[in-house]
């Protein structure tokens, strides 16, 4: 699957400068996502403890499974590579782009919230569905098609194409969900995703337009520590400050924050511009 310059990859010095590179929540998720999932491939953890187990955290106090389910992304094959690939990618995008505006102007604390509540319906809504059907009690991919879809109501228009086929970026979650249902993977967790993140985008977008109230807020304590707009890391007070980066030879100067496309699948997938 041939990539080319995947989120500035190509302009890095090495992984570690691309990882720091990552917008800060998706550095965190993608960077915890990598050690369990790894940690349990290898038998460094038993992945039976990585799994959401109401049960256990009520009588054992095993709070960490709060977390992990939404970071083990499964054994190891080329299904696992691509939801960490897909994390990455649209987890970027949606932080970098500017996440719905909840109270902190669109920017890291308002995406923090959105995961926050993302990842508590998720646990909430889960019991409902084991009468239906059974799923894995691990919500990673749900959690990525959750923010794949809410970026896909945040730029509906922007252009995309998945295995060659362009498209429009708000029929890619569904374009996603056709490919696993033709091709016989699971495909419940996606539209477990997908509902929740319809639900979100409704409460955050329909209702404000609609009835005029806003029923969604960031929290003060995120905004606090996030800020408004987009995260910046405070610099040692005796650091130097940072010079802009030289435009490279032969013009075309640094591109915009988040915009940058890539190519993907069979004839490249380059997402949207925000």
């Amino acid at each position: 699957m041939p990539v080319q310059n995947v989120a500035g990859v190509g302009d890095a010095a090495g992984p570690d400068q691309w990882f720091k590179s990552l917008p800060i929540i998706t550095q965190y998720w993608f960077g915890a996502t990598v050690v369990v999932t790894l940690a349990a491939n290898f038998g460094i953890i038993n992945p039976y403890l990585l799994f959401w187990s109401w049960n256990d955290i009520k009588s054992r106090l095993e709070l960490w499974r709060f977390l992990t389910p939404f970071c083990f992304a499964g054994p190891f094959d080329f299904s696992t590579l691509m939801v960490v690939y897909l994390l990455v990618q649209f987890s970027k995008q949606y932080e970098v782009g500017g996440p719905f505006n909840t109270g902190a102007g669109g920017g890291t604390a308002d995406y923090a919230f959105c995961l926050l509540l993302g990842a508590g319906s998720v646990l909430v809504t889960y019991p409902l569905l084991l009468g239906f059907v059974r799923l894995a009690p691990v919500f990673c991919r749900t959690l990525i098609y959750y923010v794949l879809y809410i970026w896909s109501k945040r730029n509906p228009t922007a252009q995309a194409n998945i295995w060659g086929i362009p498209m429009a970026a708000i029929y890619l979650p569904f374009a996603y969900l056709a490919f696993n249902v033709f091709t016989g993977n699971s495909y419940m967790d996606l539209i477990h995703g997908m509902s929740v993140g319809h639900v979100y985008y409704f409460l955050v977008d329909v209702v404000p337009m609609v009835y005029g109230k806003d029923l969604l807020r960031t929290p003060q304590f995120l905004i606090n520590y996030f800020g408004t707009g987009q995260y910046q890391p405070q610099q040692p007070m005796n650091a130097a400050p940072r010079q802009p980066a030289a435009a490279p030879a032969g013009g075309g100067g640094a591109p915009p924050a988040g915009g940058g496309g890539h190519n993907w699948g069979g004839g490249g997938r380059a997402l949207g511009r925000n």
